[in-house]
């Protein structure tokens, strides 16, 4: 299954990222489902619409305060948090990341791009150990409780679950012994404060989806995506999506490297047409409700997929494109390209890109 819509998945991950300082620091003397449905219903309050922006606002400031000690003592440099935890497989992966996807797709549009534009930020302001400013810590929390806040407790729930079946019960232990105990425990503490402010303000209904109109461009593009997907379908199905290899570290990238790479592809996705955005969301989701063992979608989704991210790509300007396709080739290994080509038919490799 290919891999796309990054940045309604980084920011659905986001959600996960703004209740993730429980991982370090279990709850004591509570049943884990206790735990669970406490966590949920936090994230799921997590920001709301912009009435309530000050409220969240005011508390992702007492979270920030209580938790940056913690934040500093991270080693954000390291790869750990770029290697696959625990023995599951591609495809329980994939699974739980498209519960991720129907979470971001639910996302208020206009605050899911000021979540990107407030992690951009962010990224700019980190120091030689990858730590993030205060002050853009901050915006970030709020940001994230935000857009988690505007869809509704059941999504949120459903993302929590699925990663919480992937992910080993013994990380939790490994992290907090990274880091001060005292300073983990303080930033749960704080964030559990953080959730009852959330879940009073939790919307009960997600943004609806409304399916663009076509026009004579999007029309283009739909056209070339049935082309390009008739002539790489054989090559997708060369594929071996079950391969770890696509959540492997990139060999000889640096994590600060990655991170700015990883930064442009935050500002393209800024750029892009929010009702596009979730369009593309919801085509990937189709998409992996219908792959086969192999991880491999139907051709119809394979060329809706083709479809929504060209539609998507033409909403930003060229040079922010070109940006992250720069980003990502200074990072990128020659023998990369060598290695993938030589795990496929050449020739219909050679079709795709052709096609493409």
């Amino acid at each position: 299954m290919p891999k796309g819509s990054s940045v309604v998945i980084a920011c659905a991950a986001g959600g996960i990222a703004l209740f993730s300082s429980h991982a370090f620091v279990p709850a004591p003397n509570v049943n884990r489902r206790a735990q669970l449905s406490a966590i949920a219903g936090s994230a799921a309050a997590l920001g709301a619409a912009p009435a309530f922006a000050d409220e969240i606002g005011n508390a992702a400031t007492a979270l920030t305060d209580a938790s940056y000690p913690f934040l500093k003592e991270i080693d954000w440099n390291s790869f750990v948090y770029s290697i696959k935890p625990g023995s599951a497989d591609a495809i329980g992966w994939l699974k739980a990341i498209d519960k991720a996807i129907v979470m971001g797709t639910a996302m208020d549009s206009k605050l899911l791009k000021e979540a990107v534009i407030a992690h951009s930020n962010a990224i700019h302001s980190v120091d030689a150990l990858g730590v993030t400013s205060k002050s853009d810590y901050e915006a970030v929390n709020a940001a994230i409780g935000r857009i988690v806040a505007s869809v509704p407790k059941t999504m949120v729930m459903d993302v929590y679950n699925a990663f919480d079946a992937v992910v080993p019960k013994t990380v939790p232990e490994y992290m907090m012994s990274r880091v001060k105990a005292a300073d983990a425990k303080a930033s749960y503490a704080a964030f559990m404060q953080f959730k009852d402010v959330v879940e009073k303000n939790q919307v009960n209904k997600a943004t609806p989806l409304y399916i663009q109109g076509g026009g004579a461009k999007l029309a283009k593009i739909d056209a070339a995506a049935s082309v390009l997907a008739a002539a790489s379908y054989d090559f997708a199905k060369d594929v071996d999506w079950t391969s770890d290899v696509f959540i492997k570290p990139l060999p000889g990238a640096t994590a600060p490297q990655l991170l700015k790479a990883v930064d442009k592809a935050l500002i393209m996705g800024a750029s892009m047409d929010g009702q596009l955005l979730k369009e593309a969301g919801e085509a990937h989701h189709k998409a992996i409700e219908s792959i086969n063992s192999q991880g491999v979608t139907s051709a119809a989704d394979w060329e809706a997929i083709n479809a929504a991210i060209g539609k998507l790509i033409a909403t930003t300007p060229q040079s922010k494109t070109l940006a992250v396709f720069d980003a990502f080739a200074k990072l990128t290994n020659p023998t990369i390209p060598n290695n993938l080509f030589s795990s496929v038919n050449a020739g219909d490799a050679i079709s795709a890109y052709n096609a493409f």
